[in-house]
């Protein structure tokens, strides 16, 4: 395996509504510095692969309105990289979309498949994961996914069940996938917590051109021929007329469903790196440093008084005062407050369209 062929593709079009309202249709969260460090997402994302793949092999898929927010944030990456869908299908197309693109460009190449919006806090094993799962997809026709070693019943995530009887001879740490399952009760998600073999499904998949290739002509074939009969004008100045055209055909599948449930050679790499996919006001909670009262700020102007376990965050230098609330969401950004309860944020997106 050679760093030339290592390729990283980061799936960006989502719109991250539940993070209303730093998380807005114009500027989605991936976009956004959600933790206050001076970094959005998508920049932290391309942050943790350096040393394992070179700027000019990293492409983003993202929305036809995103695409000059990605060349600001992301300047060292090439310009026709940015791969642009004109309208929301689900990442089986996503994927297939850019596999086409790389597999014409670099026929050896070896992929990870990220999204743009989540967290990772021990760079160093994460980074020693993507190494060594790389090493793994390089010469064989396995499919490689993470799955993020469950530490509560998470009802949020989907999970991986893995066969623990044996790993595999290549690497000790990699073993064979019994089942994809969709995001659990209650009951069963506190079952897969005590069974040790089930993991959340982080969404990161490794593999080499040819196998996803390969795979989508076999599990999805109406979704392949779309892109493999694109193959004279991709790269090319018609490119984005042709894919404007006929991307709207696409089925709206999710990978998991076109390909990774179906497929033979699918493998996981249970792992511990600190994951979160950020996905609500919660999880940020989680992953910020607290007060003595259980308060997540992130924000430079903020005083609390009798308030407990809320998440604050502001931008700008409003000065934010909070005084006399519990398990909340205090939450403004560009002229837009958000005052809700933790246990109802679910219900921030119908709030939003009411």
């Amino acid at each position: 395996m050679t760093l030339q062929h290592n390729h990283l593709v980061i799936m960006a079009g989502g719109v991250g509504s539940r993070f209303w309202p730093m998380s807005t249709v114009e500027r989605p969260k991936q976009f956004i510095d959600v933790l206050g460090v001076g970094r959005t997402l998508i920049q932290m994302t391309a942050d943790r692969f350096k040393g394992i793949c070179p700027p000019e092999n990293i492409w983003v898929v993202t929305n036809k309105r995103y695409a000059d927010i990605v060349k600001e944030q992301l300047p060292e990456m090439l310009p026709e990289n940015i791969l642009l869908e004109p309208c929301r299908r689900n990442t089986a197309p996503c994927i297939a979309y850019v596999s086409w693109r790389i597999k014409l460009k670099d026929p050896k190449a070896n992929i990870v498949v990220t999204p743009s919006d989540h967290l990772v806090v021990n760079i160093p094993e994460f980074q020693r994961v993507i190494n060594e799962s790389l090493h793994f997809t390089a010469e064989s026709d396995s499919i490689v996914t993470l799955g993020m070693k469950a530490t509560r019943p998470e009802t949020g995530y989907g999970y991986i069940q893995a066969d623990l009887s044996s790993n595999t001879l290549r690497n000790k740490e990699i073993y064979r996938v019994d089942a994809f399952h969709e995001k659990p009760d209650l009951t069963t998600a506190t079952r897969y917590l005590s069974e040790s073999n089930y993991f959340w499904n982080a969404g990161i998949f490794i593999w080499n051109a040819e196998t996803i290739v390969n795979a989508l002509r076999i599990y999805a074939p109406r979704i392949n021929n779309i892109f493999e009969r694109m193959q004279k004008v991709l790269g090319t100045s018609q490119e984005q007329e042709t894919i404007d055209k006929s991307y709207p055909d696409c089925d709206n599948i999710s990978i998991d469903y076109a390909v990774m449930e179906k497929a033979e050679e699918i493998f996981v790499y249970p792992a511990d790196f600190g994951w979160s996919d950020l996905g609500t006001w919660t999880s940020l909670l989680m992953q910020t440093k607290r007060d003595l009262n259980g308060n997540g700020v992130i924000a430079p102007n903020v005083k609390t008084y009798e308030t407990h376990n809320c998440i604050i965050h502001a931008t700008g230098e409003k000065q934010v005062i909070v005084q006399g609330l519990e398990d909340y969401i205090v939450a403004e950004h560009d002229g837009r407050l958000l005052v809700c309860k933790l246990s109802e944020e679910q219900r921030i997106r119908n709030f939003i369209e009411d």
